[in-house]
């Protein structure tokens, strides 16, 4: 009886068998050594957001976003925004005579370098009215900052220091290409006179394209935000939301809460927002907003029912205004417009940001439904204002007033004329100024009919209104031409 190998196989195996089992203990090698990988591990790319931790050289683990926050917090500077108001005087001699003192009031909050060469966005709230602008870098440097522009529509501005350092800046990311879940890394430089210098929260995108909100005076018209429950604290806005692979995709802006306190609602502006004014807030210091022609309302149950939409989303066009691009791409009433450039629109505040924020070189493709079948159609938006200033007569509504400078305005039309016993011209009336405003202290006096701004001639309310918008952020004196019911014509130069 032949015997058996202490491997328990049968003596008269053949080779064969031999090269199976020799593979077969390969195979098994390769899985467990893909397994038990003792060999140290590299450092993880941070731009990948599966893992919630990395490990470095030194075997050690930390968070992925220390590599991120070490590359871009230098970026994040502090702004300290400095203004003169009146001290409120309840004695009318002494005011009228002897004018209040003025105090100064100091507001905070953060910015970020975009630009090597000293350019900072930040928040329009953080800089308005300024008389002074102060930035404090991370090294600790302190420098005098120009405002070169701002909008109070997105709540956005721009200034520029001259830095005698080299500057770590933050480049812009693409804020259309993130997603709910994504992280997101809130930074800002609130209050480094108490220590609190430059804060970071972490959290993750909770949602974008958020509209209708309300923050009180001063709410943007133009909404997009990107929420998220990074917390965004008091003196953060104006500082960066980054991602993971240290892109700015927006600028934190607000936080919505019943105590004032951070309760994992932040919102920040979509840095693609930011991307589209950017260059003509430093190039002219406002911004040139697109204009499609169309007076629209959010898309109805009913509608989107009798369209054959699969969702209440898009607009409905209610009319056209003559010779506007919409009228020259055919665009009718009734028609329910449901993507802009290649991007869904959900409701009526989406279009307007996009159309304001169009490129104006080159055609814009729309879609549309009408009967019930898509068209496409392609147009060229153009510059708001100036389709505005050439139309303004369309615009005009008499029972309209506007409130610039101090000064209460309506449409110097013939009514307004008869009332006060004067003979009519074209004009704005001067219905009422404000105590202590930049007009009051040029000496303009209500009752005055303005009839040119800066040099510039102006016919009813909507021509003064845009001139007053393509000066929004000026520093120097506005000349203003009036005339008083009398007849007689003086300059005033109000300071803004």
């Amino acid at each position: 009886m032949r015997g058996r190998s202490h491997l328990g196989f049968s003596g008269n195996f053949r080779p064969l068998s031999v090269g199976l089992f020799a593979v077969v203990c390969i195979l098994l090698g390769i899985l467990i050594a893909s397994n038990l990988d003792l060999s140290k591990q590299s450092v993880a790319d941070v731009r990948d957001t599966r893992h919630p931790v990395v490990q470095n050289e030194e075997g050690e683990y930390s968070s992925p976003f220390v590599s991120v926050i070490e590359s871009v917090t230098d970026a994040v500077v502090n702004v300290v925004a400095e203004q003169s108001i009146a001290t409120t005087y309840h004695d009318d001699f002494f005011w009228r005579f002897f004018r209040a003192p003025r105090e100064a009031q100091i507001s905070t909050g953060s910015g970020f370098f975009f630009r090597e060469d000293g350019y900072i966005l930040t928040n329009y709230h953080v800089v308005r009215d300024a008389e002074k602008i102060e930035v404090r870098t991370s090294s600790g440097y302190r420098y005098d900052a120009k405002l070169i522009g701002l909008d109070d529509k997105t709540d956005l501005a721009v200034i520029k220091v001259d830095p005698q350092e080299k500057v770590t800046f933050i480049p812009f990311g693409n804020s259309a290409k993130i997603h709910v879940g994504d992280w997101a890394i809130a930074i800002g430089n609130p209050f480094p006179q108490q220590g609190l210098d430059r804060t970071v929260t972490v959290g993750v995108i909770s949602a974008k394209g958020r509209s209708n909100l309300n923050f009180g005076e001063g709410t943007p018209k133009y909404q997009s935000y990107i929420q998220t429950d990074a917390s965004i604290n008091p003196g953060n806005s104006g500082g960066p939301l980054v991602n993971l692979k240290g892109e700015a995709i927006g600028v934190n802006a607000a936080i919505s809460s019943p105590t004032g306190a951070s309760v994992g609602i932040g919102f920040a502006i979509p840095i693609n927002m930011a991307r589209a004014i950017v260059p003509d807030l430093i190039s002219t210091g406002h911004v040139s907003r697109g204009l499609l022609g169309i007076n629209l309302t959010d898309v109805t149950e009913k509608q989107a029912r009798e369209q054959g939409l699969a969702a209440v989303k898009g607009v409905y066009v209610h009319s056209v205004l003559a010779d506007s691009p919409a009228d020259q791409a055919g665009i009718h009433e009734g028609d329910i417009l449901v993507a802009f450039n290649g991007e869904e629109i959900t409701d009526s505040d989406r279009l307007s940001v996009l159309i304001s924020t169009a490129p104006k070189d080159k055609e814009s493709e729309i879609t549309l439904i009408r009967k019930g079948k898509k068209i496409n159609a392609d147009t060229k938006i153009v510059d708001e204002q100036e389709f505005r200033l050439a139309h303004s007569s369309e615009f005009d509504n008499p029972n309209l007033g506007l409130s610039w400078l101090g000064m209460d305005l309506l449409t110097f039309s013939e009514d307004v004329a008869q009332q006060i016993g004067a003979e009519h011209f074209p004009g704005v009336f001067i219905n009422r100024v404000q105590r202590d405003s930049p007009a009051d202290r040029a000496g303009i006096q209500p009752g005055s009919i303005i009839t040119q701004v800066d040099n510039q001639e102006v016919k009813n309310l909507v021509e003064l209104q845009v001139i007053a918008e393509g000066m929004e952020g000026r520093q120097k004196a506005i000349p203003f031409l009036l005339v008083d019911p009398g007849g007689s014509i003086e300059y005033k130069a109000v300071k803004p």
